[in-house]
């Protein structure tokens, strides 16, 4: 007797307690609760007439028969997901470009940039992935990235676009509060936001070690405050009276259009290792569309014009 096998989504969330062995985490994975995961699996058992768990207080277990039914539920969702990528590219034609990027990054560079983009290129359409994380290109429908970090990705093509440039700025009005910014000295009175992040020995540049470029070795950094991610750092200057370590092109129209202010002429590199860069598969190197944007998004990191400085006096 012919059985149904079990639908797409059903086999989303047997995969997902497969590979998790939890069915609460595979429930958080697909937006169900653990009693409505431990209902569709139950469905999915009497569907096949196979036990696919053993279950116990202590934890949950793939039977023999669940290990190789979710062996091959893995391996039909990764084709199925990359064909339904293949297949979208093709649908939205070659003049159509799908950009990941980080939601920093967009708003912070590329969209003041896209009239210039849109002139040089305008046959260009342009989508946009907002993620933080290194997509998968065929799989998640990414013709190319705009990624932090080393640029050494296996199968990829990498281009560094700039260097990463941290430097101290405040609001306005705290300059026209009458506070004292004349030397770095001067900061030790307010309050000093950073990023608070490190990752595979790469530490952020913070205020310790612009204290210590300024020439100043007694920092205490006690009363500094961290942040995990610079918007929040971007935000606490713009609407407080705080100053921050910010990153010279991510706050470059901030700066222009007057919204901060940069104090001294002292700026941090980030570890030499670590920059912005566009990375696309190695596939696509000869794709007329992805070379295009490439051409002209190393052509705009190079003219990326540093705005005056303002020390205040």
């Amino acid at each position: 007797m012919n059985r149904m096998l079990p639908g797409t989504r059903a086999l989303r969330t047997f995969e997902a307690a497969g590979r998790h062995l939890s069915f609460t985490r595979a429930g958080e994975e697909v937006g169900l609760t653990p009693a409505a995961v431990s209902y569709q699996i139950k469905e999915i058992e009497e569907q096949l007439g196979i036990v696919l768990f053993k279950r116990t207080s202590r934890r949950t277990q793939l039977t023999p028969a669940g290990a190789v039914l979710f062996e091959a539920a893995a391996d039909a969702l990764n084709r199925l997901q990359r064909a339904t990528g293949r297949a979208r590219r093709l649908a939205r034609g070659t003049s159509h470009l799908r950009v990941s990027l980080s939601a920093r990054f967009a708003t912070n560079w590329l969209l003041p940039r896209l009239p210039q983009l849109r002139a040089s290129n305008p046959g260009l359409e342009l989508t946009f992935d907002i993620s933080d994380e290194m997509r998968d290109f065929e799989a998640d429908d990414i013709d190319i990235a705009i990624r932090f970090g080393t640029g050494r990705y296996e199968g990829l093509c990498s281009d560094r676009l700039f260097d990463t440039i941290i430097v101290p700025v405040c609001s306005p009005r705290l300059i026209e509060s009458g506070a004292r910014l004349e030397e770095p000295r001067d900061l030790l009175e307010h309050t000093l936001c950073y990023v608070d992040w490190r990752t595979d020995g790469m530490v952020w540049p913070n205020w310790r070690m612009w204290m210590a470029a300024a020439g100043i070795e007694d920092f205490d950094d006690s009363r500094c405050v961290g942040f995990p991610d610079s918007s929040y750092v971007v935000q606490a200057v713009s609407e407080g009276e705080a100053v921050g370590l910010a990153d010279l092109d991510m706050i470059a129209t901030d700066l222009s259009q007057g919204r901060l202010v940069r104090l001294f002429d002292i700026g941090l590199n980030v570890a030499k290792d670590y920059a912005y860069h566009l990375v696309y598969p190695d596939s696509s190197r000869q794709d007329p569309t992805v070379l295009a944007f490439r051409e002209w998004m190393l052509d705009a990191a190079t003219q990326s014009i540093e705005p005056p400085m303002r020390v205040p006096g």
